[in-house]
């Protein structure tokens, strides 16, 4: 079986991912998603990977998963344990020297203006809990250059969520087809799709990481070309 290594976003732990951890779970998985010491400014981008690997009862069979800011964390992760397959939920995708802080205007990125860029879609009860849990990010994280010369040489998949108001479905293809050149698997939710579309989300990551895309709610998702890694790009 799979142990799923997630790294969460900017501002956020690891109970976001509860539900989609219940669901992997209750299929045989493993699932490690800690909450990263984002406060810590004596910490970095490496320290956070370190959480993530240091977690793991095992490095045989990973997949490394990251959610919006922890597109600059999975891929430390996968690198240092050959993970099977890296998966990108709705993330930044870093590249080589660049810090956290410059991707914004680097990737053209704007505001969408549009109201509740989080929780929109994500239920009442759920969404209210994640915002009590919600902490501040470091200063040193934003500044720190992405240590790695290249994405890891492991199968890449990158979920855009199409109903985003924070990293828009117009604005992510963009970024995905420059910097990872692969076709995104879309699924029907917002940012926060861990809590709004768990389920989904779980059976999607085991579509992607067994070699084909699943499709468990009908047209919540849609099933694009899935990425190769850096070899078959």
């Amino acid at each position: 079986m799979t142990t799923f290594a997630i790294a969460h976003g900017g501002g956020d732990v690891g109970w976001s991912w509860h539900l989609v951890a219940q669901a992997l779970q209750a299929k045989g998985h493993t699932v490690v998603a800690p909450d990263l010491p984002i406060e810590d400014e004596s910490k970095d981008l490496t320290d956070w990977a370190s959480t993530i690997v240091d977690a793991l009862p095992s490095t045989s069979d990973a997949v490394a998963v990251g959610h919006s800011f922890g597109g600059f964390v999975a891929p430390l992760v996968a690198s240092r344990v050959n993970a099977r397959a890296l998966v990108l939920v709705t993330a930044m995708v870093p590249s080589p020297g660049e810090t956290p802080g410059d991707w914004w205007a680097s990737t053209g990125y704007t505001d969408s203006g549009l109201e509740d860029q989080f929780f929109h879609d994500v239920p009442a009860d759920l969404a209210a809990e994640a915002q009590k849990r919600e902490r501040g990010m470091s200063e040193n994280s934003m500044t720190k250059p992405w240590p790695l010369d290249a994405m890891p040489d492991v199968p890449t998949h990158f979920v855009l969520c199409t109903e985003d108001r924070f990293f828009t479905p117009d604005f992510m293809r963009k970024v995905v087809a420059d910097r990872l050149g692969v076709e995104p698997v879309e699924l029907a939710a917002g940012h926060c799709a861990s809590l709004s579309k768990p389920n989904e989300l779980a059976d999607l990551l085991l579509g992607l990481t067994a070699g084909q895309a699943a499709d468990p709610a009908g047209s919540d998702v849609h099933t694009g070309i899935l990425g190769l890694g850096n070899d078959g790009n």
